[in-house]
């Protein structure tokens, strides 16, 4: 099933409705479909006037000619007779000023338009939505409606097209009643919701939704794709293409929903589905009027992460050089959307002035990025910018990716040929490239990695590449390293130039062990052995997983978080007891697995144990301040019982506590590997 959904200016005379059939009957060649259509153009607003006015006799002439006009170009001999008798009859109820008069105008479209249907000799069926939508207390009875739908539908497998009108419904005491202003497309939602169709297509006189009212500003363009989310956001602030309300059933049913332009079929128009930015991207500017108090909210929409501080900036900039002050503070809404205030006599000024900054081409800078590492978040981050042409207009800014290499005289090329403020990526796992930073920043180009080998280095060495970036005026840039996209190092960095003073740091951040740690349950799992050969196989561990069970990699990562924190530790400072004894250690790895299944025995009774006990193991990187002011480093498995964040943890997830000397704790939580995830918090290093 597929349902089409024409707003008004799409049936508004005979051409228009000649366009509104071949567009159903092309598509009634692949599927049955339901037709759903307002009134014709003008018309509701007729119709309200009509039963208004004292003497609306000369309005229903007015209105009915415009009816029988188009029945006259589209009917011819008897059809024509006949179509003309039903449209005069309902005109005679018109006439009669019943109540919800505006509810006639569907009727009058779509009888129309399944009559033409039935004469072209498609095996048309004209329901009745007053029969099938049910509204109670003003609200849509979803499971009576979607009942009532069904029903309707298998009464006539025959039929080919099903023609509906949208706006009308009864409430569950027999009266008449709408869905309110556009609520066609809400009708059009329900019907694909009812029947489960494989696309919902709302037919409109615009190329789409677009990045704002182009009415208002001419270089608007349209929204190739777009979140339910966002969608209903545009809407429900002002956006006219499209209903708010009628997102919710589609969205329910993960149906996605089509904003095509009727007077241009061939245009691919905006789709509506659950596809949400992970990057972050700006959709549109709508504008909300308060006629009463004479102020608009002008809104700025987007989707996934946007950056709020940056944002903010850049939405203060545009407002001060188009000479508009805000009534109020700019505000945040769901972390996407931004709020403001204005008075309604600049609304449209400011619309132009946001959508100059935020979606016109003038507003992006170009940057030129290299990356090392031709692996997995390497192609991940390609594949990233490749996605949105790289362009990032929340950031205002392009990204254009000159070369992805893993030659080890890649940063050496960089270095001859890239332009100063250019971006040097590292995703690699080299333990070497570290030595290039230095000559990279000296020649004006900013580093960004996610390469913890190339951090977790001798202290002074790292102390002269942070040194060398400050000194060249270059940004480096590596939250990446430890827990993936989440803001662990940010927060820490926040902490200790703030003066809070970080006095505790505890941290799970080894996804392989926590991987294998959290899927060994012991005689009602895989064995511990087979679990870690999985995870080998997987590439979740090092060519020897026993460098993973030593602690290697949480060193690596407590290292970066100690020296965020202010901390100058080396790696001899670190006290770490490995997973396992010094036995497993010995011999080749070969040797190490039949140890680990010859004492299988053993882990299963300390499971046991645990259970009792009520506890779970997670293998624990801390930094603690001792009461000298000298701070202590350990890595090591800690028996954590339900009070911990540590105890719920599972899979790859990493949970980063950090205590300061003022304050509750703060705990961070989240996936800790993922190619995609890397790349985006890469991405967001650039950009931010």
């Amino acid at each position: 099933m597929i349902v089409l959904k024409f707003g008004g200016s799409s049936v508004a005379s005979a051409t228009a409705m000649s366009r509104v059939l071949d567009i159903v009957e092309k598509t009634a060649e692949r599927d049955r479909v339901i037709l759903v259509s307002s009134a014709i153009s003008g018309c509701t607003d007729a119709l309200i006037e009509i039963g208004r006015a004292e003497d609306p006799e000369h309005l229903i002439d007015q209105l009915e000619h415009r009816h029988l006009a188009i029945i006259g170009r589209l009917f011819t001999g008897k059809e024509r007779l006949e179509a003309s008798g039903d449209c005069r009859n309902t005109f005679s109820e018109i006439r009669c000023i019943p109540p919800v008069i505006e509810s006639f105008g569907e009727l009058l479209s779509t009888r129309i338009l399944s009559r033409k249907l039935s004469c072209e000799g498609y095996k048309t069926v004209w329901l009745d939505s007053r029969d099938l939508i049910s509204v109670r207390e003003g609200i849509v009875d979803i499971a009576k409606t979607y009942k009532a739908i069904n029903d309707a539908i298998e009464e006539h497998p025959e039929a080919k097209v099903f023609v509906v009108p949208g706006f009308i419904a009864r409430t569950d005491q027999g009266q008449v009643t709408t869905l309110g202003r556009g609520g066609s497309d809400y009708s059009a939602s329900l019907y694909a919701a009812a029947t489960g169709a494989a696309d919902l297509q709302i037919w409109t006189d615009v190329p789409g939704i677009m990045t704002t009212n182009p009415k208002l500003v001419s270089s608007a363009r349209t929204i190739p794709e777009i979140s339910y989310k966002a969608a209903f956001d545009m809407a429900r602030y002002g956006a006219k293409v499209l209903y708010a309300p009628a997102v919710a059933p589609a969205r329910e049913k993960g149906i996605a929903i089509k904003i095509l332009n009727t007077f241009d079929p061939q245009n691919p128009g905006t789709v509506i589905s659950g596809h949400n930015s992970a990057i972050g991207e700006w959709k549109g500017v709508t504008s909300l009027d308060d006629e009463a108090s004479q102020t608009s909210t002008v809104c700025l929409i987007g989707e996934g992460p946007v950056g709020g501080k940056a944002s903010l900036r850049r939405i203060g900039t545009a407002l001060r050089e188009a000479g508009i002050k805000a009534l109020g503070n700019v505000r945040c809404e769901d972390g996407v959307n931004f709020l403001i205030p204005v008075r309604t006599n600049v609304a449209r000024s400011t619309v132009a002035a946001i959508h100059r900054e935020f979606f016109e081409e003038r507003a992006l800078r170009t940057i030129d990025v290299y990356v090392a590492g031709n692996g997995a978040v390497g192609k991940a981050l390609k594949g990233i910018v490749d996605a949105c042409g790289g362009r990032f207009l929340s950031a205002g800014k392009r990204l254009n990716i000159k070369e992805i290499s893993s030659d080890h005289g890649f940063a050496d090329k960089v270095l001859r040929t890239a332009r100063s403020r250019s971006v040097f990526v590292d995703c690699t796992n080299s333990t070497e490239i570290w030595r290039k930073f230095i000559p990279l920043f000296n020649a004006g180009i900013n580093i960004v990695s996610s390469n913890r080998r190339s951090l977790a280095i001798p202290y002074v060495d790292y102390a002269a590449l942070k040194a060398a970036a400050a000194e060249n005026g270059c940004f480096f840039r590596y939250d990446t390293t430890v827990g993936n996209a989440l803001p662990i190092l940010q927060s820490i960095s926040d902490g200790a130039n703030c003066g809070d003073g970080v006095t505790l740091i505890e941290a799970v951040v080894s996804c392989t062990l926590n991987h294998i740690i959290t899927s060994y349950d012991g005689a009602r799992s895989e064995t511990f052995a087979t679990l870690l050969r999985k995870a080998q196989e997987e590439g979740l561990t090092e060519r020897d997983p026993r460098t993973d069970l030593g602690g290697r990699d949480a060193l690596r990562k407590l290292l970066i978080l100690s020296r965020e924190a202010g901390v100058p530790l080396e790696e001899k400072d670190v006290e770490i007891v490995p997973m396992l004894g010094k036995e497993y250690f010995r011999g080749s790895i070969d040797d190490f697995y039949s140890r680990l299944e010859k004492d299988e025995p053993k882990f299963i009774k300390r499971e046991d144990e645990l259970d009792a006990m009520g506890m779970r193991q997670r293998f624990v990187a801390t930094l603690q301040k001792k009461a000298d002011g000298r701070f202590k480093a350990d890595i090591r498995m800690k028996l954590v019982g339900i009070d911990s964040p540590f105890y719920w943890i599972s899979g790859t997830e990493n949970v980063t506590i950090i205590h300061s000397s003022e304050g509750y704790p703060l705990v961070i939580k989240g996936s800790g590997e993922g190619a995609r995830l890397a790349a985006s918090g890469i991405i967001r290093n650039i950009l931010q």
